[in-house]
């Protein structure tokens, strides 16, 4: 659901793939690649895609993609040494990985085919949407996956998995040290704005313990929670020239918010009917002027709801379970349920998460949110 807020411009309460069922982005979908396609734009979409199955309307050519590789269903990227890939609409083999080999590391072909598409596409502008899957664990298997332990790991006193863990987000550093060196090369730096971030919070998944590194710094929570700590991932932007390196801004935004952000950069008008906002004005050390409530649902376990407005922040573990309330500006661990003390915001919360949603055949609600 994340890739769908991320590229729709709506929250999970009005999105259309809402969780890991196989639904399809629909024919006309909001699409910040459509839009950026529209102006001039070349497109390609690499890695992890997740929003339509071969066939659909929801593949990425049918999405405003120009150009796509990799996976196209979720569960398929859980093995990082496939034996085939999608280029395009057409499946291709791995011979390298043939029988259960491992001699194609599928991030490492994702680095190449970004770097060969940026090469290609140099003389015009360009949209590159490349989601590697590294951290991912491979679920199937229960493990994780890298061609190799980092030399810099391999004499720590760790458990494996966690060598293999930090070895992967290693790689995949160094490779987008490889894409922003291959931008500067090509002249190309000052002109690209780029954006990292992650789609959730640590995992604990492929025996992995989220807490051997502290990754969640504090937060109470981990992936599939509606808590700071599997909602609040950091946005890391460059734009040379623009902000200023090394500055850091505490204002909030949401997946949902790079789609109208783009679209103010490239001086477009938005789309009708999204959630999100432009955040422009904080590259520029500014505030919002207008920040609307933050919501969150998520329908693996159940049902569940968050919102966050301002430094409020509610939590509805379930359709039939009381709002938690946190005050997060001096409980960011969200430790101390101030329900009770507050039930004016509690009714306000309680309303807003009844009106923030539509309904949705395709992942529908067992009981009603209360």
């Amino acid at each position: 659901p994340s890739r769908c807020c991320l590229l729709t411009g709506v929250h999970t309460g009005h999105a259309q793939v809402r969780g890991n069922a196989l639904v399809p982005l629909r024919v006309g979908e909001n699409s910040v690649a459509r839009m950026l396609q529209l102006r001039g734009y070349r497109t390609a979409a690499i890695g992890k895609w997740g929003l339509g199955e071969p066939g659909t309307t929801g593949v990425p050519q049918r999405q405003g993609f120009d150009y796509f590789y990799g996976y196209l269903n979720q569960a398929a990227a859980h093995f990082s040494f496939p034996q085939s890939l999608w280029r395009g609409e057409t499946i291709e083999s791995i011979p390298e990985n043939a029988g259960g080999g491992h001699g194609a590391y599928s991030n490492d072909r994702f680095t190449e085919e970004a770097l060969q598409f940026i090469q290609a596409s140099r003389g015009g502008p360009f949209f590159l949407y490349l989601a590697y899957t590294a951290p991912h664990a491979n679920s199937t298997a229960r493990t994780m996956e890298v061609p190799e332990i980092e030399p810099e790991y391999a004499d720590k006193p760790w458990p494996r998995v966690e060598k293999v863990f930090a070895s992967m987000i290693t790689r995949m550093d160094r490779d987008v040290g490889r894409i922003l060196q291959r931008l500067d090369a090509l002249g190309l730096g000052r002109d690209t704005m780029i954006f990292f971030t992650s789609d959730n919070g640590p995992h604990r998944e492929g025996g992995h313990d989220p807490t051997f590194f502290f990754s969640s710094g504090g937060l109470r929570g981990i992936k599939r929670d509606l808590y700071e700590g599997g909602i609040r991932v950091p946005m890391i932007v460059r734009w040379r020239g623009k902000i200023c390196e090394g500055a850091v801004c505490d204002e909030p935004w949401a997946f949902w918010d790079f789609l109208p952000t783009v679209a103010e950069l490239v001086g477009a008008q938005p789309p009708k009917g999204l959630d999100g906002v432009s955040v422009v004005p904080l590259f520029k050390g500014q505030r919002l002027s207008h920040r609307p409530p933050l919501y969150w649902e998520f329908h693996e376990r159940g049902f569940s709801q968050a919102a966050r407005l301002g430094d409020w922040k509610a939590v509805k573990p379930g359709p039939e379970r009381p709002l938690e309330l946190y005050a997060l500006n001096n409980d960011p661990t969200e430790s101390r349920n101030i329900a009770e003390a507050h039930p004016e915001v509690v009714r306000w919360f309680e309303k807003f998460l009844r009106e923030a949603r539509t309904e949705s055949p395709d992942f529908p609600v067992v009981g009603s949110p209360r």
